[in-house]
């Protein structure tokens, strides 16, 4: 019998020869690696040849729930999806919220490793315990909308959930990501793109069966305790969605503009969250089980941009791409570039960063009209962003090298380009400024899968006075400023992260404000292991462990935990509140960090005793 809360299947499927087969791993896997990215992180060393080609047949593409996936509690409908990135030929993680995660799990299987390639494109359809694969080749070429209309017509289900890719995946785009639900993005580390390369153009679930609970009435007490509790800490969620807090970053100097050339943006009123709400909101959405609805659901229907609300509407991350990144104050034209990354399958974050720094070349003249096709790739120039994401989403003329990200885009421009590309191993910067925060800056540069926000560290609650219990529960007593980058920042930065890294593990929200004694209440209530904090943070350890053997598998070394040289400079304008990051203290700092996580201080290689601490020797071998 399986483990309460799982189903005991991981299904994998072999596109190449059509097979499929169901593993059936022992209890003590599903404790040792949760799901999500500890699923992740063992089946690309075990599934995935050393030297695979991201795009080719031989690399795995992984679907895997955690353990709050599927449980109808707040919080529990997000899902991992991972593969060896196209971006950079390591790590690939990307984590969405939405249904399918949960209709995948209830549909009988926890995790899908899926190998090889399909001779004509496939889809493959999973439905309460049976998986089959169907032809695509009607289904190649449409958007994300046209698909799911088409398959649910097809199976005559309703209410069946799907993670697909659009053009863009097709296309191969470097960072094409996973859709959910037509607005739900596992966004980074171009997923979509090892989609399109399988000739797999969705994965189709619907599952009527309720998971088993340990305490099914601990369960239900739970989650109608944050029913009843939500709003005291998320009503500002609700209200106003991720965007809500454009205006504080604004005012602290903290919100990228003009390809992180400065802190502050003279249009920020026109594209905030209120500003959001009071315009162009015409609905709210949310992802399974959830109460908080903070989604946004958009609409537009004028003479230069229509956007249609099946769409979702854009969250933070794309307003600050594709919005003050990229200097334009246009709501209209930043939901209509969200609308097309949905549509055809898009990173908003890559697709928006990949803009601006065009925008930045051309303004130096290293681009001209020529290179754009006519295009006055100004920053501020609304109607040439959304232009130029539609040539992206295409791969048409500019688009078409932009399409393969920023640092091989400047690796064949040239021209000094490569000084605009804000990344790390080849993922490009998140919306936030590093330097204002070392300790997010440190994130990343170390982070597995390049510049990644969702799992790392946020300066500001060490910077307090006295230090929050959160952190201090974890080891962390001293108050730092944000723009200091010593030991107990680094100290800090590991304990909060390891504990971050559990979201992506469980299959939990971020944004869901379960404490940390809920939480390992909940994973009790719903396993019936007497789990402890301690264990948890020892599986994220492990979990971020496995993702650098693979980076080192790989060829990715410490000479790859660095960020770009415009971290070491400073603002051009604006609220000048931020402190360069120096490489000096970036490389102490890794040191410091490598050591306090059991890797070789100075090459962070994990050493034979922290792969035996954590029970992992396997993967060092």
């Amino acid at each position: 019998m399986a483990v309460p809360g799982y189903n005991g299947k991981v299904l994998h499927v072999d596109l190449t020869t059509g097979q499929t087969r169901v593993e059936e791993p022992p209890d003590s896997f599903y404790r040792r690696y949760l799901g999500g990215s500890g699923f992740i992180g063992y089946y690309l060393l075990k599934e995935v040849p050393q030297g695979a080609d991201p795009l080719g047949p031989e690399n795995a593409l992984i679907f895997a729930g955690g353990t709050l996936t599927g449980i109808p509690v707040a919080g529990a409908g997000r899902s991992s999806v991972g593969a060896k990135s196209p971006l950079n030929n390591g790590y690939g993680e990307a984590d969405g919220g939405g249904f399918f995660g949960a209709e995948l799990k209830r549909a009988g299987y926890d995790a899908l490793v899926i190998k090889g390639k399909a001779p004509r494109p496939v889809y493959l359809w999973i439905h309460d315990g049976e998986a089959e694969l169907r032809p695509a080749e009607h289904l190649w070429g449409k958007t994300t909308l046209e698909t799911q209309k088409a398959v649910r017509a097809e199976l005559g289900e309703r209410l069946a959930r799907l993670a697909m890719i659009g053009p863009g995946g097709e296309k191969l785009v470097r960072y094409a990501c996973v859709i959910n639900d037509l607005k739900h993005a596992a966004g980074r580390t171009g997923l979509g793109a090892v989609m399109g390369s399988k000739n797999l153009k969705c994965v189709a679930a619907r599952g009527k069966a309720q998971l088993p609970l340990a305490d099914a009435d601990k369960v239900k007490e739970m989650a109608r305790w944050y029913v009843e509790h939500w709003k005291e800490k998320q009503e500002r969620m609700h209200d106003l969605g991720t965007p809500g807090g454009i205006m504080d970053l604004q005012q602290a100097g903290q919100l990228p503009t003009r390809n992180f050339q400065d802190g502050q943006f003279a249009g920020a009123e026109k594209i905030c969250g209120e500003a959001l709400r009071d315009t162009l909101l015409v609905d709210r959405g949310g992802c399974f089980a959830c109460p908080v609805n903070c989604k946004r659901v958009v609409k537009v229907d004028d003479a230069d941009y229509q956007v249609e609300p099946e769409y979702g509407g854009p969250e933070y991350e794309t307003i600050g791409a594709f919005g003050s990144n990229c200097g334009v104050d246009d709501l209209r034209a930043v939901s209509k570039a969200n609308e097309l990354c949905n549509a055809y399958g898009l990173d908003t974050i890559g697709c928006g960063m990949s803009v601006s720094f065009a925008m930045e070349c051309y303004e130096k003249g290293i681009l001209t009209k020529a290179d754009t096709g006519g295009l006055e790739l100004n920053f501020g120039n609304a109607k040439a962003m959304v232009e130029m994401t539609r040539q992206i989403c295409e791969r048409e003329g500019l688009g078409d090298l932009l399409a393969e990200g920023p640092t091989r885009a400047a690796q064949e421009i040239g021209k000094g380009s490569a000084a605009y590309v804000l990344d790390v191993k080849m993922q490009p910067f998140p919306m936030h400024e590093a330097r204002t925060r070392h300790g997010q800056a440190l994130g990343y540069a170390v982070s597995p899968t390049g510049a990644d926000h969702m799992h790392n560290f946020w300066d500001a609650g060490q910077a307090r006075e006295p230090v929050g219990e959160d952190l201090q529960s974890l080891g962390v007593y001293t108050s730092v400023p944000q723009t200091v980058l010593n030991a107990d920042k680094v100290r800090a930065y590991t304990k909060s992260t390891n504990w971050r890294w559990l979201a992506n593990h469980l299959g939990q929200c971020m944004f869901i404000s379960w404490s940390r004694e809920q939480l390992v209440e909940l994973i009790g209530a719903i396993t019936g292991w007497k789990v402890s904090a301690y264990e948890l943070m020892k599986t994220c350890e492990r979990g971020v462990t496995l993702a650098r053997l693979f980076n080192l598998r790989e060829g990715l070394t410490r000479a790859d935990d660095v960020l770009p040289p415009r971290m070491q400079e400073p603002h051009v304008s604006g609220t000048l509140n931020e402190v360069p990051v120096t490489p000096e203290a970036l490389e102490e700092a890794k040191s410091l960090f490598y050591g306090m996580m059991n890797w070789d201080p100075q090459t962070g290689v994990p050493t034979a005793a922290c792969l035996a601490d954590l029970d992992i020797a396997w993967a060092g071998a």
